[in-house]
């Protein structure tokens, strides 16, 4: 029941993917043309030899002319074969590698619609393999795999025919190893696939421990983990490697096997047609050509187990993929959204809650409304919910009770691209892409003129240390804008929000890893920024907080007070205790 449902499987995974193909099937149907083209000079051949040379020109005429006609026929033949070989490799590489594109794209389009819960429970290395390596396992399938095993079988058909045609009692003989071939050949592909499928998991994995000890590199030097991470990797490494020989060993045991039960084969011939041609009922040629015809069979039966591993091993990333592509976003635009109009940021939470995990709430019964323009702090201690509460307006999640309105819309009613227009973000770890930075900057707003970019620069503090780099605007970033400093880093994510001209904006700590003199210039920039907009502010430091027009305090994940600096300070609740906290921590820092 097991294999019968993993046969029904496969084949549906086979028929999908073939579906990716299809756009190609001009390119497709002139390869297996080309293919068809090349089996038929093959199988000519030891007709060519045998019956027409042995025979014919050397046998019974004798004849220098057909000779030299003969060695100009084959000298002909093999050059069209060389010829339609080419078209064969070209057309089934082009189709391979376009069907991998497509599927690259797919893949990475679908990965950008899951909301961050999804990137949550799951490793970047495992996405990325999927990405890379699955889909290059799907890419040698179809270059070196689908057309050799088409070719393979149309050679060995045809082979079958003619040695049955030329002696059907020595072609009986030749079978009686074919049922072990063909059991040796798909119990291989089976265990194959499983191998490959875990393979694919141990690359997945040694990709996770790249990615994640190369984008932490800060980390592991500062605590000396060198050592550790080397292990580490090592140890996936080696996990890799016994994947790995695990799949050439099954290969490596398939071939000679299967030659084995060949030459078995050939030995039983070479007896039973040696003594068929001193007899007189078989010819010498047609002995020559039945042993061609064997060899065209034997070359495809040897063929077929590898490209047969290799459209099984293509079966198994697919599987991968497929089940990737078939995880829903959590989070969609329902059905009925509607576009949100250019808003004036009033924002009202409705009794809000949330919860990662059922039972497990981070946020409760939150009731908060800010007024458009409106400078909001929020307060409390480390995981009392601060961060939840604002990538809920974005609908980075969606509330698990209550729900949220700007301007009277209930964002879950709205389309996700219109409302996320309208909401700037400025996070503490600033995130730089490996372009320019003018491309940096306009990374919200790609039709940005140069003049406006260069006008957020200014208000952001950033145009005079962009003028100052090597090639100013046009400069290229380094990998997470590692080659400027984090003030520098902060001012161009600043320039890039006013670029963008939210009505809503988010400030998630984003001067809490600065030195003074670089706080000074980003909050400068950040009044700039937060001028007639709604906004919400994550802060720990008090000079930052007491500029808000209130101040909302969490803990627990409950709005336990409001109200503005001076006003709570007096209440000697909550915020109190926070506030003599940190200055009490700043004084012994002193």
């Amino acid at each position: 029941m097991d294999g019968e449902r993993r046969s029904r499987r496969q084949l549906s995974t086979g028929w999908r993917l073939l579906r990716y193909a299809k756009p190609y099937w001009r390119e497709v149907l002139l390869g297996f043309l080309c293919v068809v083209v090349v089996s038929l000079v093959n199988l000519y051949m030891p007709m060519l030899v045998g019956r027409e040379l042995v025979d014919r020109v050397l046998g019974e005429e004798k004849s220098a002319f057909m000779l030299n006609i003969l060695a100009v026929a084959l000298v002909f033949l093999f050059l069209v074969r060389g010829l339609f070989l080419y078209g064969q490799a070209y057309l089934m590489a082009y189709v391979g590698q376009r069907m991998v594109v497509d599927l690259r794209n797919e893949i990475y389009q679908h990965l950008q619609r899951h909301s961050l819960s999804f990137y949550e429970r799951r490793h970047t290395g495992e996405m990325i393999a999927r990405i890379t390596s699955d889909t290059a396992l799907i890419q040698n399938s179809v270059t070196n795999g689908v057309a050799p095993l088409a070719q393979q079988l149309l050679l060995m058909s045809g082979a079958l025919v003619a040695i049955f045609v030329l002696h059907w009692r020595l072609a009986l003989l030749t079978l009686v190893v074919f049922p072990a071939i063909a059991y040796a050949v798909n119990r291989a592909g089976k265990e194959i696939r499983a191998v490959t499928r875990a393979l694919q998991e141990r690359v997945a994995d040694l990709t996770t421990v790249l990615q994640e000890t190369l984008s932490g590199i800060r980390i592991v030097k500062a605590f000396t983990m060198e050592e550790h991470e080397r292990k580490r990797f090592a140890q996936q490494n080696e996990a890799n490697f016994a994947a790995s020989m695990k799949s050439v060993q099954i290969t490596a045991t398939i071939v000679p096997l299967v030659d084995l039960l060949f030459i078995v084969g050939t030995a039983l011939v070479l007896w039973y047609g040696g003594h068929e041609v001193l007899e007189g009922r078989l010819t010498l040629g047609g002995m020559m050509a039945f042993l061609g015809y064997l060899a065209a069979v034997a070359s495809p039966v040897t063929g077929l187990s590898g490209a047969y591993a290799l459209v099984h091993q293509a079966l198994g990333a697919a599987d991968r993929i497929f089940a990737l592509l078939d995880t829903e976003p959590d989070l969609n635009d329902l059905p009925g959204a509607v576009p949100l109009p250019r808003i004036k940021g009033k924002v009202v939470f409705h009794q809000v809650g949330f919860a990662y995990e059922p039972g497990r709430p981070v946020l409760e019964g939150i009731n908060l409304t800010v007024e458009p323009g409106e400078v909001v702090a929020l307060v409390g201690p480390s995981g009392a919910g601060k961060t939840t509460l604002v990538n809920l307006i974005p609908r980075f999640y969606d509330p698990t009770e209550g729900w949220i309105e700007i301007d009277g819309f209930d964002i879950r009613r709205v389309r996700l691209r219109t409302l996320r227009a309208q909401i700037g973000l400025v996070p503490q770890e600033t995130v730089l892409f490996g372009l320019t930075v003018r491309e940096n900057i306009a990374y919200g707003r790609p039709d940005a003129t140069e003049e406006e970019i260069k006008a957020a620069a200014r208000m952001a503090n950033a145009h005079d240390f962009i003028m100052a780099l090597p090639e100013g605007y046009e400069t290229r970033v380094s990998e997470a804008g590692i080659s400027l400093s984090g003030g520098q880093r902060q001012r161009i994510a600043i320039a890039r929000a006013l670029l963008r001209d939210p009505r809503i904006l988010i400030l998630d700590e984003a001067t809490s890893a600065l030195d003074p003199e670089s706080e000074q210039l980003v909050q400068e920039a950040l009044e700039h920024l937060m001028e007639g907009r709604t906004t919400f502010v994550i802060a720990h430091r008090f000079s930052t907080i007491r500029r808000a027009h209130r101040i909302i305090v969490i803990e627990g994940g409950r709005i336990v007070e409001e109200g503005k600096h001076e006003e709570l300070l007096a209440r000697k609740g909550a915020y109190y205790r926070l506030h003599e906290l940190q200055f009490h921590s700043a004084t012994k820092g002193v």
